[in-house]
C-alpha cells in the first residue's frame, strides 16, 4: 500500500471535499482563515464561492495570499487583517477591508485583535504520521494558538509538507472534518530591480563583514535586503539563528557548518523560527526532518521575554523609509498603510537592548514614477507610523555605507545618516537638518 493511499485511507471517516469542509460556515460566524505562507488556499476559494449564501461571516487573517477583494465578497464577509499585503492593500487603504496594528506578542498566544474565539479554523497541515500527528508543515505561524481558541477546526492537507521539530504538529484527530488541498500556481514573486540587486549585494557585504560576528544569532526579517543576507555568510563561524522567517539559504549554511547554534543561548544548537520563506524544494527537503531546525508558533518565537535570553543578537530589517535622526517607517506610506510592523520592533528592541545589533537596511533611493526619491528623509511623510524609535536602531546600512548609530548624539546621528543617503539628496538633507534642528552637518 503507498503512503499516499495510507494517509488517505486513515482520514477516510473525515476526508471530504473542499465545499463539504467549509459547509460547516454558518451565517454571522468568526472564522480564522490563515496567515502568509500558511494560507489554506483551496478552503478559501471553497468559503469565498459560498459568498452568494452567507451574511455577516468575519473572516480574520493577516498577511494573506488568497485576494479576498478579488473574489468580491463583500457585504457576505467581513475581512479583518493584521498584515497587509499586495492582494489586500487596495481593500485596506480604501476602507473595505479592516485593519488590525500590533505589535506585542506573547508566546503560544494570539496577537491583539486576533485573539478571538472563532467559530471555524481553516489550517493546512500535512498527512497524519503513523501516530497520528499531522505537521504544520513549513509554516507554523499562529498555527498552534488558533488551535486553542476554536470551536471547530477543518484541515486542508498538504502531501508534500515536511516536518520540523518544536511546536511544529497537531493530532488529526483534532479535526472535524479535512480535505486535500487542490494544485495551486506559486505566489507571483516581484521581481526585484537591477538598481534593488546592486544595493542588497552591497549591503549585504557590508553588513557580512562589517556587523555580523562569529558566534551571534542572527533574525532576517523579510524585504528585498534582508532576506538575502544568508549567502553573505559562507565565511562566518558558529553563527546562530533565532528568526521569525528563516530566509532561503539558511539549510546550506547548516550544511557547511557556518550555522551550528554552538554559542546560542537560548535553544542551543538549534535554528528556530516560525516559517521557511522564499525557500527552494531543495532546501526544504535537507531540512525535512532534520533535528537541527525547529518551528514554533510566532508569539514564541517573537516573544520580547524569550528574545532578551538571547545573548549576542543582531537583528536585520529592512524600512520603507529613515528619518536623519533615525526614527525608521517600515509599515506605512505617510498615512496609507502599506504592510505592518510584524516582528521588526520586538527583534530591534531586543537587540539593541541586548547587544548592541539592531540593523536596519534599505537602498538609499527608489524611483517613484520616473522620478528618484530619497529613503533617508529630513522628516517622514505626514501621518508615517515611527516601527522603531530611534532609539533602538544602532545601525543603517544603505549602498552607501555604514551609519553608526549607538549612542551618539542627534548632530552624529544626523551627521552618519546624510553620509549614507543617496548623493543627489545630502545637500537638501544639510539644509533640513539646520531648519529643522538648528545644526549644521
Amino acid at each position: 500500500m503507498t503512503g499516499q493511499l495510507a494517509w488517505r485511507e486513515r482520514l477516510a471517516g473525515s476526508l471530504v471535499t473542499p465545499e463539504e469542509a467549509v459547509g460547516v460556515v454558518k451565517p454571522g460566524d468568526k472564522v480564522w482563515a490563515g496567515m502568509w505562507t500558511s494560507m489554506p488556499l483551496t478552503l478559501c476559494r471553497a468559503l469565498a464561492a459560498r459568498a452568494g449564501e452567507l451574511n455577516n461571516v468575519n473572516v480574520y487573517t493577516s498577511l494573506t495570499v488568497f485576494d479576498w477583494d478579488a473574489a468580491a465578497v463583500s457585504p457576505s464577509f467581513r475581512v479583518q487583517t493584521a498584515h497587509v499585503g499586495a492582494p489586500d492593500r487596495k481593500a485596506v487603504q480604501q476602507g473595505r477591508f479592516d485593519y488590525i496594528p500590533f505589535a506585542q506578542v506573547r508566546a503560544h498566544e494570539m496577537p491583539p485583535g486576533l485573539d478571538q474565539d472563532y467559530d471555524v479554523a481553516l489550517i493546512p497541515v500535512s498527512p497524519p504520521d503513523a501516530h497520528g500527528f499531522c505537521s504544520f508543515g513549513p509554516s507554523v505561524w499562529v498555527g498552534p494558538a488558533v488551535v486553542g481558541r476554536s470551536k471547530v477546526l477543518v484541515g486542508e492537507v498538504h502531501p508534500e509538507f515536511i516536518r520540523t521539530g518544536g511546536n511544529n504538529f497537531i493530532e488529526a484527530s483534532r479535526f472535524a472534518l479535512l480535505c486535500e488541498a487542490e494544485p495551486a500556481p506559486p505566489p507571483p514573486v516581484q521581481p526585484r530591480g537591477e538598481e534593488t540587486v546592486y544595493a542588497a549585494e552591497v549591503i549585504c557585504t557590508l553588513v557580512a563583514s562589517e556587523i555580523v560576528r562569529d558566534g551571534c544569532t542572527l533574525q532576517m526579517g523579510v524585504g528585498d535586503v534582508s532576506a538575502a543576507l544568508a549567502v553573505y555568510l559562507h565565511d562566518k563561524h558558529d553563527l546562530g539563528v533565532h528568526t521569525e522567517i528563516i530566509p532561503g539559504g539558511v539549510a546550506d549554511l547548516v550544511r557547511e557548518g557556518v550555522v551550528t547554534g554552538k554559542h546560542k543561548t537560548f535553544h542551543p544548537g538549534k535554528v528556530v523560527g516560525t516559517a521557511f520563506v522564499q525557500m527552494p524544494r531543495e532546501e526544504l527537503e535537507y531540512i525535512d526532518g532534520h533535528p537541527m531546525f525547529e518551528l514554533y508558533d510566532f508569539g514564541y518565537v517573537d516573544d520580547l521575554g524569550n528574545l532578551l535570553r538571547v545573548e549576542n543578537l543582531v537583528a536585520v530589517n529592512n524600512a520603507l523609509a529613515v528619518d536623519i535622526t533615525g526614527n525608521v517607517c517600515s509599515e506605512t506610506m505617510g498615512a496609507a498603510i502599506f504592510t505592518g510592523p510584524g516582528g521588526q520592533y520586538v527583534f530591534a528592541t531586543a537587540a539593541s537592548l541586548t547587544s548592541g545589533g539592531s540593523v536596519i537596511v534599505l537602498p538609499s533611493s527608489q524611483l517613484v514614477g520616473g522620478t528618484r526619491v530619497s529613503r533617508i528623509r529630513a522628516t517622514l511623510e505626514p501621518g508615517s507610523t515611527i516601527t522603531v524609535h530611534r532609539a533602538y536602531v544602532d545601525y543603517v546600512v544603505t549602498e552607501h555605507g555604514i551609519a553608526r548609530l549607538r549612542g551618539k548624539t542627534l548632530r552624529q546621528r544626523i551627521a552618519e545618516l546624510i553620509s549614507v543617503a543617496h548623493p543627489d539628496f545630502r545637500a537638501e538633507l544639510r539644509h533640513e537638518a539646520g531648519r529643522l534642528h538648528g545644526i549644521r552637518v
